[in-house]
């Protein structure tokens, strides 16, 4: 009798636990998928915290992801950076796609990191990204451009409005 009245006590204390852990559950999950906000600023550190929360809220089924950025192309070494993703980018699709893998291409100048997202599959080879993601994020303009690019090596092209 004990033994029960203890276990009866117990679910009953640990009920309101469970509930409130239900409750933050439902709360991180409704934050998680809430909008974003695209920065409305050049600042690179505002960009990268934006296109990492962008890239989480869609990181499903994604084993392995790359996110590719860019600073501000008014910035002194701009140039510099963009060539030291777009080798970075260039090796990682060079080696082909390993499934699940999910690469993620953004900044505040759409038009640049298309630049660098086409310039990335330029060389892929038909079908070696099978299994691959590849997401583009920036204005819609530039996403056909990088559709076109990306779709060939057989990778699922994914578009995601900076809004």
């Amino acid at each position: 009798m004990k033994t029960t009245t203890r276990l009866l006590l117990i679910a009953c204390l640990s009920m309101p636990l469970l509930a409130a852990c239900n409750k933050q559950e439902e709360k991180t999950a409704a934050v998680a998928e809430a909008p974003l906000a695209a920065p409305t600023t050049n600042d690179s550190a505002a960009w990268d915290t934006y296109l990492t929360k962008v890239v989480t809220q869609k990181i499903e089924g994604a084993t392995n992801v790359y996110l590719y950025t860019l600073p501000d192309p008014a910035g002194a070494d701009f140039q510099g950076e963009y060539d030291r993703q777009l080798e970075k980018a260039q090796g990682d699709v060079a080696r082909g796609g390993v499934e699940g893998t999910l690469l993620a291409f953004g900044s505040q100048n759409s038009a640049k990191s298309a630049d660098l997202a086409i310039a990335s599959f330029a060389q892929a080879q038909p079908g070696t990204m099978k299994g691959v993601r590849v997401m583009f994020i920036g204005a819609q303009a530039d996403a056909d451009r990088v559709k076109a690019a990306v779709e060939p090596s057989g990778a699922k092209f994914e578009f995601v409005e900076a809004k």
